[in-house]
């Protein structure tokens, strides 16, 4: 793809000459190219529509399948979505850009081309922000460079069909309905280093093209799909490798599983003595490896040349700030204020950050007055496991975010345990209502008069005594019996600060 300078191979390293030292240690050198398809209800050059999963070859039109005495026509949508999507990535917005000719020849793109960007994109030099969790590691937070953004249309889809024993399938079906679709090609520069990386700086492009809402980044329907280029070379100071592209990579486990096999395919060959040559590779989910699809083209093989048909892009200063105002605060904005002013942890605040609708639910809540961190608990917990066991939106839920507040308050207030908010919690997602008043209604609230739960505790040790004699004799760990037996009988309400108080009280005699 154009852009590919993400991963730039003009420098081959000989990457397995000796040295007169210790060799350095390995290091990848890895960029995206990102796919993603704009919402647009129509196509990025004509108005054929983009609806997903419908009949083979019913959304094209002439324009799609490039009839003599076609001409495309730019649809305003896109541009605004594209700039939209490159200023959250901090690109540079062109005032001029223009739009190539890419020579596709492949069944699945009628036209014979592709209508793209080449040398005057949208939006060139910018960067993200991610934040990478490691197994056994510490979290760190690092930024990505990105070379480009550039739209251009979607190719359309081979179905490979029959079966055949020996030579596989017998023959290929083509649905045009995704041909002309338009996309915004996101190319990172070559800063990213390990899989996981790789794989955090895809999620994060989803979670900011999901949060303008330009697209709903669905990788199961091919929304967002992910080129990865990846070479290798001893240390930083060393030459770039020889780039190896993996082609067409749908989850996120995908990209980090495939890169991790790529790097050590690479090394164990450059070990061996044996090229890396430049080339496609595909990713085997069944086989948990990389296997060669083609040899790699250049983009003197796309022969691009401007696209006589399309007149050049220009974006006025004036409708560059008017899109600029509608951007929404974006997920790093929300991680850093979530952590810095309300006081969440990292883990907390990328989890409520990771969905804008958990979110916006998360900030009414706080704007009703709970506190931060208990609703966080509530939201991440029980509040998400049912959304999503259910595929709800937080829009759907009836339990709004206010009566969480409410809920959250009554518990911070000692009104009511968390094990009774637990037990009315799954009648509160279902049918909503206010939690103060099914408590009042309901005669839960929590009991705190010391003399009724002195009262309790005598009866529950008059009831065991052999258990109080052996705590008595140092089998302290029986404190948590009597926990479990005092609640039980008060239905969960004690106060448990007050009950143990009491009840460590009474059993030391």
């Amino acid at each position: 793809m154009a852009g590919a300078a993400a991963t730039a191979s003009a420098k081959t390293a000989d990457a397995a000459s000796p040295a007169s030292t210790a060799p350095a240690a390995w290091e990848a050198v890895i960029g995206l190219e990102t796919h993603v398809q704009l919402g647009t209800a129509s196509k990025i050059f004509t108005s054929a529509s983009t609806t997903f999963g419908d009949d083979p070859n019913t959304h094209i039109d002439p324009v799609v399948c490039g009839l003599p005495g076609t001409l495309p026509v730019l649809n305003q949508k896109v541009l605004e979505y594209a700039v939209k999507a490159a200023m959250a990535l901090n690109l540079h917005i062109a005032e001029h850009s223009k739009f190539d000719r890419k020579q596709y020849f492949y069944p699945d793109l009628p036209k014979n081309y592709q209508i793209s960007q080449y040398d005057e994109p949208i939006a060139e030099d910018g960067w993200i922000e991610v934040e990478v969790a490691e197994k056994g590691k510490e979290t760190y937070t690092k930024r990505i460079g990105i070379e480009r953004l550039h739209m251009e249309e979607d190719a359309g889809k081979l179905v490979h069909a029959g079966s055949d024993r020996l030579a596989g399938s017998t023959h290929s079906l083509v649905d045009y309905n995704r041909a002309g679709v338009a996309l915004a090609e996101i190319v990172s520069k070559p800063d990213l280093r390990t899989g996981r990386e790789a794989a955090e700086y895809a999620s994060e492009i989803r979670r900011i093209v999901r949060y303008l809402g330009v697209s709903d980044g669905n990788m199961q329907e091919g929304s967002l799909r992910c080129d990865v280029n990846i070479s290798v070379r001893r240390g930083p100071e060393a030459p770039f490798g020889t780039k190896v592209e993996i082609k067409n990579m749908n989850s996120f486990s995908a990209i980090q599983k495939a890169i991790d096999f790529e790097i050590q395919r690479q090394i164990k060959a450059y070990e061996a003595g044996e090229p890396v040559v430049q080339e496609t590779r595909l990713w085997d989910e069944g086989k948990q490896l990389t296997k060669s699809m083609r040899g790699k083209e250049g983009a003197s093989d796309y022969r691009y040349f401007p696209d006589p048909d399309l007149g050049p892009i220009e974006v006025s200063a004036e409708r560059r700030e008017g899109w600029r105002a509608e951007l929404p605060e974006l997920p790093a904005a929300k991680r850093h204020r979530y952590a810095e002013q309300l006081g969440l942890s990292t883990y907390d605040a990328r989890v409520l950050t990771d969905e804008r609708a958990m979110a916006d639910y998360f900030e009414a809540a706080v704007a009703a007055g709970a506190d931060a961190k208990g609703l966080a608990n509530w939201i991440t917990g029980d509040i998400a496991a049912h959304v999503n066991a259910n595929r709800l939106s937080y829009a759907e839920l009836p339990f709004r975010p206010e009566l969480l507040a409410e809920m959250v308050q009554l518990i911070d207030g000692g009104v009511i345990s968390g094990k009774i908010a637990k037990e009315i919690l799954p009648e509160l997602l279902e049918k909503g209502g206010s939690p103060k008043a099914i408590v009042e209604e309901r005669g839960l609230g929590m009991i705190s008069d010391p003399a009724a739960i002195a009262a309790i505790v005598t009866e529950l040790l008059a009831a065991h005594p052999e258990e109080v004699t052996a705590f008595r004799g140092g089998k302290t760990k029986l404190q948590g019996f009597f926990v479990g037996q005092l609640m039980k009988r008060t239905g969960g309400r004690a106060d448990p600060k007050l009950a143990n108080q009491i009840l460590i009280e009474k059993l030391k005699g």
